[in-house]
């Protein structure tokens, strides 16, 4: 069966979508593992601002990947969904501290 040029491209869009978000996990893992060492090991006020912009960066932009991947537009509310994941992460680290 023979698929019509503009379905064929939102394939190929969605693909290189999720492709772009998947690509930007491994950064996110980077930044989760550094804000741990930042925080826990060794408390660096600089490097704990620095890899927590940078995770929410990632995040960010991993949403709006999917987000052109299924061609919505990418400036949304739904972006802030992307902040999240550092948040959440965030919380986790402090809850010990915040429960103490």
């Amino acid at each position: 069966m023979q698929e019509r040029p503009g379905q064929q491209q939102r394939q190929v869009r969605a693909l290189v979508g999720l492709l772009a978000a998947t690509a930007l996990v491994y950064p996110l893992l980077l930044c989760a593992v550094q804000l741990t060492v930042a925080q826990l090991l060794v408390v660096d006020v600089g490097n704990i601002v620095f890899w927590l912009l940078a995770g929410a960066g990632c995040s960010v932009a991993a949403v709006a990947a999917l987000r052109w991947g299924v061609d919505r537009p990418v400036p949304s509310p739904w972006l802030l969904t992307g902040l999240l994941p550092p948040a959440a992460f965030e919380a986790w680290l402090l809850w010990p501290l915040l429960a103490a």
